[in-house]
């Protein structure tokens, strides 16, 4: 009797179905598993057996052949263990009930209990998407799929209770919950940054466009502080955003309990390698430009990370995505994210103050030299921070809230996502080619000014871009359907990287 059992396995951040197979028949007693698998899946055979014993089943010394279709797909992750040990329970007739329409995901321990996994979120995403009517988790993994609609999720601890609930068939799939993209992000209040007016205004155009911000200046002037209250004021997730979020963060086993409220915001040391940085592994992993998707990679020192560190942002800058090669399939993943880097103008920091700096001209050239000239292209923000006055430090001006920021940056984000609603982007650093002549439009003073902007700096057509998706969001913050001289201005204001040396 040949059983199959719906399951599915993980490839990058991509769910594919497989379907375990499994025929138990007279002969030399083995367990055979085959269908282009890892090793992890490979040692499951003695966990799934050990377990279906000391839950009290036998396994009469028969041949025993498990195959995973399709074939051609690599197979990984310890999830299987489940589907394995159901399937080998239908065939042996220890289990009657029907099968048909459910899915079956979770790992084994050697007692029988069931374990919980990484990566539950969209493989029940994906079942619910491809007609499977019942989802059978393990009990730790519930919490992240109760929001899903339209499939029963149920919850098992061990392997009895997985058999005397499909016995019975009596059980309670898990209480649903509803989306709440409303949770707030604990982190440093702009109300207690002093000074810093254009630090500011540069960290909530940010916010508001999802542009990538380059803050350059000596130390103690408020980079870091800056970097760490940005996630105070990025705009609340749509349903999308928290979904698509929570399940990379599902397969990369960092999700807490429930669902994705906040954005990510990620800052890899400046010692981090490429593979970190974008995923690998014989079996490719997110890396932290993926675990960024949605939210900021923040760079501290920006110009002490390696040079293929750096260079290795060029392209997932542009195609916000990544794709990763390895012997055995190519794997893309997701990378949509607000770059935020930092960096000292020198390298003691404090140029161009000549009495605190000792560097030599060249030796400058040489420190800024090592953030490339692409790389500073893409960024669409540069802010140059002064050190802050005594009298900024001393004053009882009060600074404007996290709070307050926030409300114009959901603001202007609404108005975005109110205008590219039939498109398929949500901001205004996502948009491309005819998109920006369309939606950035300049009546004829502004066509001027950008042009003499355009030939006197010696732009790119990069930067020609960026400046209009800035001014775009500038006017955005200011709920204006039109760009004005002014929003442009500001705009060029923040693209004169040429001045950081």
């Amino acid at each position: 009797m040949v059983c199959r059992i719906n399951c599915a396995t993980i490839t990058g951040v991509d769910v594919l179905p497989v379907i375990v197979e499994t025929d138990i028949c007279n002969g030399l007693p083995s367990f055979d598993m085959v269908g282009l698998l890892s090793s992890d899946i490979k040692e499951s055979r003695e966990r799934v057996r050990t377990a279906i014993k000391n839950s009290g089943f036998m396994i009469l010394p028969k041949r025993i052949t498990i195959n995973f279709s399709p074939g051609n797909i690599r197979k990984t992750g310890t999830y299987f263990d489940l589907p394995i040990a159901v399937s080998i329970l239908k065939a042996l007739e220890i289990l009657q009930c029907d099968v048909e329409g459910k899915m079956f995901v979770g790992e084994l321990s050697l007692d029988g209990r069931v374990v919980s996994v990484n990566g539950i979120l969209p493989i029940v995403l994906h079942g619910l998407e491809n007609g499977i009517k019942e989802c059978f988790v393990p009990k730790a993994n519930v919490n992240e799929c109760s929001f899903v609609e339209g499939i029963k999720v149920i919850g098992v601890e061990n392997l009895n209770e997985l058999v005397m609930m499909l016995t019975t068939g009596k059980y309670e799939p898990i209480h649903k919950v509803k989306i709440n993209s409303q949770s707030e992000y604990a982190g440093k209040d702009f109300k207690y940054i002093k000074g810093q007016v254009q630090g500011r205004k540069g960290a909530e155009i940010a916010a508001a466009g999802m542009h990538n911000l380059l803050l350059v200046g000596p130390p103690g002037t408020g980079k870091t502080a800056i970097a760490k209250a940005l996630p105070t004021i990025l705009s609340r997730m749509s349903k999308e955003e928290i979904i698509e979020i929570s399940k990379i963060q599902s397969i990369a086993g960092i999700l807490e309990e429930g669902l994705v409220t906040k954005r990510p915001f990620r800052s890899p040391h400046h010692t981090t390698t490429v593979t970190a940085l974008t995923g690998g592994g014989i079996n490719p992993k997110p890396g932290e430009m993926t675990l960024a998707h949605g939210g900021v990679l923040y760079m501290d020192e920006f110009p002490e990370f390696s040079r293929a560190v750096m260079e290795t942002l060029r392209q997932p800058l542009e195609d916000r995505k990544i794709v990763v090669s390895r012997a055995n399939g190519t794997y893309s993943f997701p990378a949509d994210f607000v770059l935020m880097a930092s960096m000292n103008p020198c390298r003691c920091g404090y140029y161009p103050d000549r009495n605190k700096c000792n560097c030599t001209e060249n030796d400058v050239k040489k420190y800024l030299e090592k953030v490339s000239g692409p790389i500073l292209d893409r960024m669409d923000l540069c802010v140059h921070m002064n050190p802050v006055s005594f009298m900024e430090i001393k004053s009882d001006k009060e600074q404007e809230s996290s709070e307050e920021i926030r409300k114009r940056v959901d603001l202007a984000a609404a108005i975005q996502r109110e205008r590219y609603k039939y498109e398929n982007f949500n901001y205004n650093s996502q948009l491309q080619g005819e998109f920006i002549e369309k939606y950035c439009a300049l009546d004829r003073k502004e066509e001027k000014l950008i042009k003499d902007v355009y030939e006197k700096m010696n732009l790119s057509v990069r930067a020609y871009e960026k400046i209009l998706k800035v001014a775009r969001t500038i006017a955005d913050l200011k709920g204006k359907n039109k760009i004005s001289t002014e929003d442009l201005a500001e705009a060029i204001s923040f693209k004169t990287i040429e001045s950081v040396g």
